[in-house]
C-alpha cells in the first residue's frame, strides 16, 4: 500500500517548516524563490496532491458555490441548473449540487453543504430548514433564495417570477378565447409560486364577473401524473370544463394525456394552458399555451446575486423576473378565428 504523503512528509524533504510549506501553497505569505523551489521539486518528487478541504480551511475560501433544492423531477430543474452553472463558471468558481427529499428541508444535524466546503449557497424554496438559514445567516454566511421569501426579520437576496401576473394574464386571454368554465390545476400547497399563481387566477375570474367555482381547482402539485389522474376523474364525473390551467407545464401535459385517453380533443373539446414554458412544452401534440418564465435567467441571477455577496458588494433585496404569454395550438385560439 503507498503511504499517505502529508504536508509534514514534503516539508522535511524541502528541509522547510510546515509552515512554510503551507504559506506556499496556499499563498497566505511571502516565500523566498530559492526556498519555492525547494518546495515545490518536493510535491513533485514525492507525488504530493494538497487536500482542498485543508487548503480551503486555511485560505477561507473554497471557490466553490452550493446549490441545494429539492428532488429534480422536471426539465424545469435542469434549466435553472444551467443559468447558474454558467454564471458561476464564469466566474471560475465550481458549483456542488445537493439534491434532497426531506420535505421540510435540511437542518444543521444534516447540512452537506455550508461553511466548510462553499463560499455560499443558493437555496430553492423549501429545501432549507428555517432554523438553519437562520443559524447560517447569524453568521453572515452568503445566502440567496429562489423561489421563497426570506423570514421578515432576516435580510436575504430573493429571485421570483412575475407569478401572479403571469396567471392573470393567462386567465384573461382563455376568457377571450370564449372559455369561461376554467379549471385550475394548483401546485404544491406550501410553494410561493403556486400560491401567487392561484392567486392570479382567483383574480382574474373576479375581474371579469365570472364565478369561481371549487370544484373547478385541484391540487396536482407540479406532478404530471398527478395532474393526469385529477383530470381523468373530473372527465369520469362530467364536469362541464372549457378549459384547463395547469400551475406549471409538467401539469399541463399531464392534463392533456388525460383529455386525449378520455377520446377528446385539445383544444377542440378542452384547452390546456400551462405555466414555464419548458423545453418539452413546445414538442408536445398540441404544442403547449404557457405562461414563459425566464427560467435560465433566474439561475443566472441567483448566481450573480450570490457572487456580490460573496465578493463583499449590494445585492438586490428582490429580483422580479417578468413573464410573458406564449400562445400556442392548445389553447383553442385559432380555432377561433382570432388570429
Amino acid at each position: 500500500m503507498t503511504p499517505h504523503i502529508t504536508i509534514k512528509n514534503v516539508a522535511q524533504r524541502a528541509n522547510v517548516s510546515a509552515m512554510t510549506v503551507s504559506r506556499y501553497l496556499n499563498n497566505t505569505g511571502p516565500v523566498a524563490t530559492k526556498t519555492a523551489n525547494r518546495i515545490r521539486a518536493a510535491i513533485l518528487e514525492l507525488n504530493y496532491i494538497p487536500h482542498q478541504g485543508a487548503r480551503a480551511l486555511a485560505a477561507k475560501k473554497t471557490n466553490t458555490i452550493g446549490f441545494i433544492l429539492p428532488e429534480m423531477s422536471s426539465v424545469f430543474f435542469f434549466q435553472l441548473l444551467r443559468g447558474i452553472q454558467q454564471t458561476v463558471t464564469s466566474a471560475g468558481y465550481d458549483l456542488l449540487l445537493y439534491s434532497t427529499t426531506n420535505p421540510e428541508g435540511l437542518n444543521v444535524l444534516n447540512l452537506p453543504l455550508g461553511q466548510h466546503n462553499t463560499d455560499g449557497l443558493i437555496i430553492f424554496t423549501n429545501s432549507l430548514n428555517i432554523n438553519t438559514l437562520r443559524r447560517l445567516h447569524r453568521k453572515q454566511f452568503p445566502l440567496v433564495l429562489l423561489h421563497q421569501t426570506p423570514p421578515e426579520d432576516l435580510i436575504i437576496p430573493a429571485i421570483t417570477f412575475e407569478n401572479k401576473a403571469g396567471a392573470y394574464q393567462m386567465v384573461e386571454h382563455l376568457l377571450n378565447c370564449g372559455h369561461e368554465r376554467i379549471a385550475f390545476l394548483a401546485g404544491a400547497a406550501d410553494n410561493e409560486d403556486a400560491c401567487w399563481r392561484e392567486k392570479g387566477y382567483r383574480e382574474a375570474l373576479v375581474a371579469h364577473n365570472v364565478r369561481f367555482d371549487p370544484d373547478l381547482l385541484a391540487t396536482a402539485g407540479f406532478d404530471e401524473e398527478t395532474a393526469v389522474t385529477i383530470v381523468t376523474q373530473w372527465i369520469q364525473e362530467d364536469k362541464v370544463i372549457d378549459a384547463i390551467f395547469a400551475a406549471d407545464d409538467a401539469s399541463g401535459r399531464g392534463a392533456i394525456q388525460a383529455v386525449q385517453a378520455a377520446g377528446l380533443c385539445v383544444p377542440e373539446d378542452i384547452a390546456v394552458v400551462g405555466f414555464d414554458d419548458d423545453l418539452l412544452s413546445r414538442y408536445i401534440d398540441p404544442p403547449l399555451t404557457t405562461v414563459r418564465a425566464p427560467i435560465e435567467e433566474a439561475g443566472r441571477a441567483a448566481a450573480t446575486q450570490l457572487l456580490r455577496l460573496i465578493h463583499n458588494e449590494p445585492a438586490d433585496a428582490l429580483t422580479l423576473l417578468p413573464t410573458e404569454l406564449v400562445i400556442r395550438q392548445s389553447c383553442g385560439w385559432q380555432n377561433r378565428g382570432d388570429i
